[in-house]
């Protein structure tokens, strides 16, 4: 009996390309979302903890991390916005609602984008030689890592709640008995008894 399975998920052939979408089964944004999401949250312990160990010799350090943290989940957000966006343009329909749940998505994180561009605009223009966050840096850090969760929530929702881009090989054949694993773009083959076999065939 097998008990591992790594080609499906490393295979591209087979995989339908949705232009910003991303691939069947390999939508660009859900990764994306993944380094502003850790950023932010990173970003507000680090300075959560050079605020803590003020005056310290490792203080300034954690500082510094903390910025470079916001910086690069800013940079990497401009991507996920524009996939996320596409991904509500393509994928929903209007009046139901996992539609309205990706528009709060969208929302809140948009919302995150701007304190996150305010936070790092405060360090640039004020606070870029400090040792350690000032009060208001760091209350605007706790408050994306907080926000961030949040909007974070609701993109989970759309996933695993509604299944939203959610893209099976076949008629989710994840639950067939088999020796075989099924490919992208193909389907097990049924049998005379209505089961799954392990031959396969292209659709």
């Amino acid at each position: 009996m097998r008990h591992f399975s790594f080609r499906p998920t490393l295979t591209m052939r087979g995989r339908k390309f949705r232009g910003l979408r991303g691939f069947a089964g390999k939508p660009f944004h859900p990764p994306l979302t993944d380094i502003p999401v850790g950023g932010y949250v990173l970003g507000a312990v680090f300075d959560l903890i050079s605020f803590a160990g003020a005056g310290t010799a490792w203080s300034p350090e954690f500082y510094q991390a903390a910025t470079f943290c916001f910086i690069g989940g800013a940079l990497v957000s401009l991507g996920a916005a524009l996939t996320g966006f596409w991904d509500w343009l393509r994928s929903t329909e209007p009046g139901n609602q996992a539609r309205r749940t990706a528009k709060s998505h969208a929302t809140i994180m948009l919302s995150v984008t701007v304190l996150a561009l305010a936070d790092i605009g405060l360090r640039w223009l004020r606070y870029h030689d400090g040792a350690n966050p000032p009060s208001a840096i760091l209350g605007l850090s706790l408050a994306v890592a907080l926000v961030v969760a949040t909007g974070s929530t609701y993109g989970g929702t759309l996933v695993f709640d509604y299944g939203f881009n959610v893209e099976t090989a076949g008629d989710s054949p994840v639950w067939h008995p088999s020796e075989t694993d099924v490919l992208p773009g193909r389907h097990p083959a049924p049998s005379s008894d209505g089961s799954s076999t392990v031959k396969m065939v292209a659709p």
